[in-house]
């Protein structure tokens, strides 16, 4: 009898190890993995990329930015939190690339913004092949910066571009383009609304959305055409504009690869497009003869800094935009 009970009580005892309890914290998980196991294992590349290719790198510059001398071959030197800061209001280039940044930012946004939304009010009429125009518009936009930027080049260089030909040939004077510091900022931005057909579509998807019904009440009351546009088109893009605002800041400062195929790798004449991201990548190219691999980390998380308190000063003060549900 006692051999039986202690037969018993062994098999209970294997099988509790075999077999959790229902309920227990074990049980609970197998049957969490068995549910989810898949999706976890087909994000896990993603995961791992994340965290070693964005959150590991974006935590290091951070460290390294409290350094004065680091050269990525030798260990960070002279740790401190305000050299690198004090360094940048110090350096000329630096001032002198965040005075261009913030000018082609203040007049690129509204500029882009207007003729893109003027361009997809012209295509937002229903006539025969307006498909074709829409595309044609677009396609600038699936060009690499790169390509595009090589294409500019030809057009604009000031002795053998096509622009300069055609004003040769109708015995005017040609342009300088970028050869001149004075027009080189006016050049960049006229190249800039190669890509209008970007926010172009995103505007005539919104333009979509807005209920006739609004027009037609508006029409039975004999609003002009452009009372309509300030009453009721407007107001109901109001979300666009919030969005290609916030999107369109965020692009124009950190405007690198437009500048570098136009210039060639260069700053321009008298630096005068020498941008932001420019000088970081200016600055970390010597990182190992000058050891400014700190101090180029410290101004990429100043200009972090700077978008997160522009995004939060719009979003803080977005009462203005309309939401259909409001």
């Amino acid at each position: 009898m006692e051999n039986i009970q202690s037969k018993e009580s062994g098999e209970a005892k294997r099988s509790f190890l075999r077999r959790p309890p229902k309920g227990s914290k074990r049980d609970s998980f197998v049957r969490f993995f068995k549910k989810n196991g898949a999706g976890f294992i087909f994000a896990l590349p993603v995961t791992l990329g994340l965290l070693f290719f964005t959150a590991y790198p974006l935590l290091a510059s951070l460290y390294y930015s409290f350094f004065e001398s680091y050269t990525v071959i030798r260990p960070p030197e002279g740790f401190s939190l305000t050299y690198n800061l004090l360094r940048m209001f110090s350096d000329q280039e630096w001032i002198k690339a965040i005075t261009n940044t913030g000018i082609y930012t203040l007049i690129s946004v509204p500029m882009f913004m207007i003729f893109s939304f003027a361009l997809a009010l012209l295509l937002n009429i229903r006539i025969k092949g307006i498909g074709i125009y829409r595309m044609l518009i677009y396609m600038p936009c699936v060009m690499s910066a790169v390509v595009s930027g090589i294409a500019w080049r030809s057009l604009i260089d000031v002795d053998y571009g096509w622009f300069n030909r055609a004003l040769r040939m109708l015995n005017m004077q040609p342009y300088p383009f970028l050869s001149e510091a004075s027009t080189s900022m006016q050049t960049l931005i006229f190249v800039g609304l190669w890509s209008l057909g970007g926010p172009m579509v995103l505007w005539l998807s919104q333009l979509k959305n807005i209920s006739a019904e609004l027009y037609e009440a508006a029409d039975l009351d004999g609003a002009s055409r452009f009372r309509k546009l300030i009453t009721i088109t407007i107001p109901m893009c109001s979300p666009m504009i919030f969005y290609n605002l916030i999107m369109n800041i965020i692009a124009t400062l950190q405007t690198f690869a437009a500048v570098t195929t136009l210039t060639g790798g260069t700053a321009g004449v008298e630096n005068s497009l020498l941008f932001y991201v420019t000088k970081i990548y200016s600055s970390y190219e010597t990182c190992i003869t000058t050891g400014s691999m700190g101090y180029t980390c410290a101004m990429a998380w100043f200009l972090f800094v700077v978008i997160a308190i522009l995004t939060g000063i719009i979003f803080k003060t977005s009462k203005w935009v309309f939401y259909g549900g409001d």
